[in-house]
Parts: structure tokens; C-alpha cells; sequence
């Protein structure tokens, strides 16, 4: 296994290494660079250019004098392949750089927005998996009844809500008709005023609308691969077998069915844990106004600030292959007849 384990990190090298360098291709033909960027922040009225072959015409009286100071500033004085090999080493150690218009770094940035998108993705997975592991055990041995079908039904529906949509119904019902939860951010302003159990009620008020909106389309997937996956194991000889045994129904499912089942949900764990809290979540942070890892990355891309860009997408390429990598050895974990060898 450890031979396996190498290889799979050392594969990581050459993957990495394709993701940035045709990410940083393509934001060189992106129109409205950061040099443009920032001439139409210091100009007044000055529309969204385009980088080209042409000067930009944000920058028609400006002395060229200037407009070399600050491509110098920003790196673009050097040739593309010298600023995407001193990227590289940069990230080599670990130091994703420093944004352009922020004037942080941008390990500093995500550690900011980290606690808004772990509370998203802690309490989506926490629910999701917490409701349809359970929902789809009791799918399975109901299977073909009401209940099956009843469950079925409002899952399925709740799948087809684009998790926007039922955002801004939700805004809209109980946050702006009824008054029963804030309308944006995380906490109230008064937090800090507030005593320790009054800061989690607070908390809990102005998560819940983001959460359900979030949680909702979750339970789909999760829930019927667990019936699925329980059928399927119910339907095989060692169960007959232990059922001719004389034991009893409870004994059967939860000592010999319930390992196997869970098998591709199990391994499904880190894939899902990491992925609660970086994906899916930017329309739901701009909708409730939570400053989060999605928003972050979509701001640095409108506003072409490339370290972000870049930095943000290293982080997050690097903890998926992690993951993955994690979720292909809890397969050995669960099932001890697979073997990497």
C-alpha cells in the first residue's frame, strides 16, 4: 500500500503542474487585466478595457512613464513564462503570494473566509449525511411501501429546487414577509455584546435560513444510494443465511448488512466533507451576504486579481487530490478484501 500511496502523491506533481499552467494561459488572453483594472479605478468614468495589442484606452494621457511603473508593480514587466516559473516556485514553498488590490496574502485571505465556509460545509454535511444515511435504511427495509414512495417523492422534489431558487424563497417567506431570520450575514452586529449562549442562539438564528437552502438538494443523492445499496446487500445469499440461523431482523441488518452497505458511502466521506465546504456554496454566500471562500473567488476573478486566482485554485486542487486519494484508501479501510497490490 505504501507503494501505492507514493505513486499517487508523486502523481500529484504533474497534475498540479497542468491545472495552474493551463489556468495561467488562459487568463492571458482575459481581457481587463489588473493594469487595466486598476487605470479604471484611478481614472474617473473610465469603462472596462481590454488588454490587447493595443494600449488600453483607459490609459490614453497617462504618462507611459506611469503605466511601466505599475505593469513593474504588479509583475507584468517580466515575460509570461518567468512569472509562471517564479509562481511555481512560489507555491512550491508554500506561499501562494499576495493579491493585487487587497495588499494581503493570500494565505491570509482564505484563513479569514475559512470560519464562514466551514460552518457552511460542516453543518451541510453534518445534516445531509446525518438525515439520509438514516432516511435511506428505512427506505430499504419499507421498500415498495407508502412511506418508500411518499419519502421518494419529497426528496426528488426537493433534489429539482436549484438551491438559489429556494434561497430567495426562502428570504423572501421568512425573512422579509414573516420576520423570522436575518436577511444577510453570519452574526448580528451586537455579537460581541452578546454572552456565550446568547452568541450561539445568534449564530443558529442566521445560519439556518443558508443552511436549509444548502442541505436540501443533498439529500437526494446521499439518500437513495444508501437504499440502493442496502437492496442490493439484502438481496444476497449470506443474508438468507443468516436469517436461516435464526437470527433476527435488527441482528441482520445492523451486524451483517450494515458494513457492506455502507461501503460506497463510507469511502464517499472525505469527497463529501471537503467538498461541503468549497463547492456549491458562492450563490448562496452573495444571496445571504456571507463572506466566504466562494465569494472571495469570485471577486478575484471579476476583478482579475490573479494571485488570488491562483493561490485559491492551488489550495483547492491540492486538498482534492488529497481527498481523493483519502476516499481510495478508506475503500482498504472498510473492505479488507481490496488490495492495491
Amino acid at each position: 500500500m505504501w507503494v501505492y500511496i507514493l505513486k499517487r502523491l508523486l502523481l500529484m506533481i504533474p497534475t498540479l503542474f497542468g491545472v495552474l499552467l493551463l489556468t495561467f494561459v488562459v487568463i492571458q488572453f482575459v481581457p481587463g487585466g489588473p493594469v487595466d483594472q486598476y487605470l479604471a479605478e484611478a481614472r474617473t468614468g473610465a469603462g472596462t478595457g481590454a488588454e490587447g495589442g493595443s494600449v488600453y484606452r483607459g490609459a490614453q494621457g497617462v504618462d507611459p512613464k506611469r503605466i511601466e511603473q505599475i505593469k513593474a508593480l504588479y509583475g507584468f514587466d517580466k515575460p509570461a513564462h518567468e512569472r509562471f516559473f517564479q509562481m511555481l516556485g512560489q507555491f512550491a514553498r508554500f506561499d501562494l503570494g499576495t493579491s493585487f488590490f487587497q495588499n494581503k496574502a493570500v494565505s491570509e485571505l482564505i484563513m479569514e473566509k475559512l470560519p464562514v465556509s466551514i460552518s457552511l460545509g460542516l453543518w451541510t454535511f453534518l445534516i445531509s449525511y446525518g438525515v439520509a444515511v438514516p432516511l435511506g435504511v428505512a427506505k430499504a427495509v419499507r421498500a415498495g411501501s407508502r412511506f418508500d414512495l411518499v419519502t421518494t417523492l419529497l426528496v426528488l422534489i426537493g433534489y429539482a429546487i436549484p438551491g438559489f431558487v429556494l434561497g430567495v424563497a426562502l428570504l423572501v417567506i421568512f425573512g422579509g414577509q414573516l420576520q423570522w431570520f436575518p436577511l444577510r450575514g453570519l452574526t448580528s452586529s451586537n455579537w460581541e455584546e452578546l454572552s456565550w449562549s446568547a452568541r450561539i442562539v445568534d449564530y443558529l438564528w442566521h445560519i439556518t435560513l443558508p443552511i436549509t437552502a444548502m442541505v436540501l438538494g443533498s439529500f437526494a443523492v446521499t439518500a437513495m444510494l444508501t437504499k440502493n445499496a442496502f437492496l442490493e446487500e439484502i438481496r444476497k445469499q449470506y443474508v438468507m443465511t443468516a436469517r436461516a440461523k435464526g437470527l433476527s431482523e435488527q441482528q441482520v441488518l445492523w451486524k451483517h448488512i450494515f458494513r457492506n452497505a455502507l461501503i460506497p458511502i463510507v469511502t464517499g466521506f472525505p469527497s463529501a466533507f471537503i467538498g461541503a465546504f468549497f463547492a456549491g456554496s458562492l450563490l448562496i454566500e452573495t444571496l445571504f451576504s456571507l463572506d466566504g471562500l466562494g465569494l472571495l473567488s469570485y471577486e478575484s476573478v471579476i476583478r482579475r486579481d490573479y494571485p488570488v486566482v491562483l493561490g485559491t485554485l492551488f489550495f483547492f486542487t491540492l486538498i482534492g487530490l488529497v481527498t481523493k486519494l483519502i476516499s481510495d484508501l478508506c475503500y482498504v479501510w472498510v473492505d479488507p478484501r481490496v488490495k492495491f497490490d
